[in-house]
């Protein structure tokens, strides 16, 4: 599995174009940056109350389902990420008001990275506590992000692109 490649041109590059220099990567890698698909699908995402999820990730995974029928694995790729990222951003502000996970600003030189960096971690709230339409929120998405997840088409694909493109 080849990293996701962050070098890359992303605002000027289009990788329904080039799937070839696309990485699947880990997690929710790239999800704001791959176009065309991020125009496509950033407008759909919404997380902030159990309506909106459920109409967020009912209009993502009909796109997740569109790109399979074109055999758009990239497409399908981002559209799944938007999923897992709905269920993650929600947890987040569940366990976190505000949805802030450290205190303190972000240095400007890592803002996008991933951690910590250096920051210390707020306590995550008590379930009682918790903002319960997150946690309906990150429920429906997570059921959706893992539905497309395990989808056999998309499995199929992700095999496939990686097997073509990512392990030479």
């Amino acid at each position: 599995m080849r990293e996701f490649d962050y070098s890359l041109d992303y605002d000027s590059l289009d990788l329904r174009e080039h799937p070839e220099l696309y990485s699947v990567g880990r997690g929710e890698q790239g999800v704001l940056r791959v176009q065309p698909y991020k125009s496509e699908l950033l407008p759909l995402w919404r997380f902030a109350t159990a309506d909106a999820a459920r109409e967020s990730s009912e209009a993502i995974t009909e796109r997740f389902h569109a790109y399979l029928a074109d055999d758009d694995f990239v497409g399908a790729d981002m559209a799944r990420k938007f999923l897992q990222m709905g269920y993650t951003r929600s947890r987040r502000y569940a366990n976190h008001r505000g949805g802030k996970k450290y205190d303190g600003p972000v240095p400007d030189d890592k803002k996008g990275v991933s951690g910590a960096h250096g920051r210390s971690a707020k306590p995550r709230l008590d379930a009682e506590e918790q903002d319960p339409e997150k946690v309906a929120a990150a429920r429906i998405f997570k059921a959706a992000w893992r539905a497309a997840a395990d989808d056999p088409t998309y499995q199929r694909m992700k095999k496939r692109h990686r097997d073509t493109h990512e392990n030479v």
